[in-house]
């Protein structure tokens, strides 16, 4: 047999084992809904919109980079194996040649570039003969095509509508020349049309808030830096994206605005963006979790009696809250909640006091245990109260009516607020078991009010060091600066060897603030100790750590945070 014979063999061989892998690929693709085509030069180019080109001459270029074609999407497959469409005789005249010459030998082929990804112009046989033989790098003639938005070798066609909205919606904003840092990408079709409405609606509210024309860049520009960016920084700050594996900073951005939105509306106060933020990834990130791990913790949490759970990390509104501490006031967002008790009015005041010193916004919320309990009547009577009280000490306040649990119905809208204000309501010397799990699982501070309101004329801190006593010392080294409170700090030790560690930082972390206080150091049980300096010391208001002990010793043997609340004459600030 003569080499010119056994070459054409082996290419007709080579040529039927790639045929068959084209047919296999396709079998696959049609079960896993994902293309094996060619891209389409001519599709990615009208949608992706060339903004310029540029002739690079003869380079070269990576095989696996290839991943379109001009005009010939149905001869080949997305890795050049050959369908039946292809002209068969050239594929195997171009293979025996190879096998009898070199695979240099061949001319460069056509190609454009667009992104990192290549368009053969000409030259496909060759390019699916090289990656038959396993060739890795090809020569090729080389015009660069420029577009808003750049491709990859592993674009799928289905994307290319994304990118085709990425594209245009720049071109809309020219937020790449504007902004051109900021990361648009999105992985839904359709949200790039929602951004734009995004844009013009920021627009429509500053004209009419300035009274002028705002010029579309500037409005462009004041929407990314006013609405969109500080969402994605809060994004980013708070770690949501973890909770959201596969979806972008912008996708996000949308949800949370929709989100912010809703409950704007539901609830009818502004929502700052941190706090939908927070909200949102509490509600719906575990949605993202696997379903074996959301039936364990589902488990785990019927199993575990509310008073053992251990609530959320503690440290968390401290960071949130750093800035606005020294540019705003502390407590924008006053939650004040109105239970049934006798007390419930007592938590109103308290909570007015403190939005009219602040200037905040006062948020009432009542809970009823099932909506058959709803009785329009009495509930009309309540909000004519509200609306009456807040008029009288002039604070803005609104009130929702919610049916559920109170302490979870509580801990879900004290996300969107800044201090939660409750009573303290008792019996037969024990704490309402509401109020108790609303005190361990809140995220934001919690001042729990037994009668009198507190006036913040002069404060308690118990103070031992730990990151939950941090945020009591953050929160009272605000209201002795801003509110003008006289300040007691205190470090208790149940042992007869005191250390004073605790209270030089503490001490220290004042006089930064160029804040006076008293300070006292002293041994005994913790709870005893507290409730007799208050007396002592004349103080209108304690402000402490949450629980510190693990939340089943705490229940077992009854901690400090209980037995202050159980025998308090004075309103306790808990923070954690």
């Amino acid at each position: 047999m003569d080499s010119l014979t056994f070459n054409r063999m082996k290419a007709v061989n080579d040529f039927r084992q790639a045929h068959q892998r084209a047919t296999l690929q396709q079998i696959v693709a049609h079960f896993t809904g994902r293309s094996v085509e060619l891209l389409s030069y001519e599709d990615v180019l009208r949608k992706l919109q060339q903004t310029g080109r540029a002739v690079r001459g003869v380079q070269v270029i990576p095989v696996e980079a290839i991943v379109g074609t001009v005009g010939r999407y149905t001869d080949f497959t997305r890795t050049f194996l050959p369908l039946n469409a292809i002209d068969e005789e050239r594929w195997l005249r171009l293979r025996a040649f190879v096998e009898e010459n070199s695979f240099d030998a061949l001319p460069p082929i056509e190609v454009y570039q667009i992104g990192s990804a290549y368009f053969v112009q000409d030259g496909h046989h060759r390019v699916s003969i090289a990656r038959q033989l396993g060739i890795q790098f090809i020569s090729a003639y080389v015009t660069e095509v420029r577009t808003r938005v750049l491709l990859t070798p592993d674009t799928d066609p289905d994307d290319l509508i994304l990118d085709a909205e990425h594209a245009a919606f720049l071109e809309y904003t020219h937020l790449d020349r504007l902004r051109p840092q900021a990361d648009f990408t999105v992985t839904a079709p359709g949200q790039y049309d929602k951004l734009e409405d995004h844009v013009e609606v920021h627009r429509y509210f500053i004209e009419v808030a300035e009274e002028r024309d705002l010029p579309f860049e500037d409005a462009v520009c004041r929407w990314h830096d006013e609405s969109y960016a500080p969402i994605v920084e809060a994004i980013r700050d708070q770690g949501i994206l973890r909770d959201f594996p596969g979806r972008t900073a912008t996708d996000l951005y949308l949800w949370i605005a929709e989100h912010r939105l809703a409950l704007q509306h539901e609830l009818g106060w502004s929502i700052p963006a941190e706090a939908a933020a927070a909200s949102l990834a509490a509600r719906f990130s575990a949605r993202s979790r696997p379903l074996l791990d959301r039936a364990s913790r589902a488990m785990l949490s019927a199993m575990t009696p509310a008073a053992f759970k251990s609530g959320p990390e503690a440290g968390q509104w401290r960071k949130t809250k750093i800035a606005s501490r020294y540019s705003d006031s502390l407590f924008g967002d006053v939650l004040a909640v109105l239970d049934r008790s006798s007390l419930a009015w007592a938590a109103f005041n308290q909570a007015a006091l403190i939005a009219a010193h602040d200037g905040s916004r006062l948020h009432g919320l009542q809970v009823i245990a099932a909506a058959a309990d709803r009785d329009e009547d009495e509930l009309n009577a309540l909000r004519a109260q509200f609306d009456q009280r807040c008029a009288e000490v002039h604070v803005e306040g609104s009130l929702n009516i919610e049916v559920g649990r109170l302490a979870e119905r509580v801990c879900q809208r004290a996300m969107l607020t800044d201090l939660v204000v409750t009573a303290l309501p008792r019996e037969s010397g024990k704490v309402n078991g509401e109020v108790l799990t609303l005190m361990r699982h809140c995220t934001r501070p919690v001042l729990a009010v037994p009668d009198q309101p507190a006036r913040f004329q002069r404060a308690l801190l118990a103070y031992d060091g730990s990151i939950k006593a941090k945020e009591a010392l953050f929160v009272a080294a605000y209201v002795a600066e801003m509110w003008k409170t006289a300040l007691v700090v205190m470090t208790v030790h149940e042992h007869r060897r005191l250390d004073r560690r605790a209270l030089t930082y503490a001490e220290k972390y004042l006089e930064m603030h160029e804040i006076q206080a008293e300070y006292v150091l002293a041994h005994g049980p913790v709870a005893n100790s507290l409730l007799k300096a208050i007396e002592v010391y004349y103080c209108d208001v304690l402000i402490m750590g949450s629980y510190c002990s693990p939340a089943a010793v705490e229940a077992v043997i009854g901690g400090t945070v209980d037995r202050v609340l159980r025998e308090t004459n004075v309103p306790v600030l808990v923070c954690r």
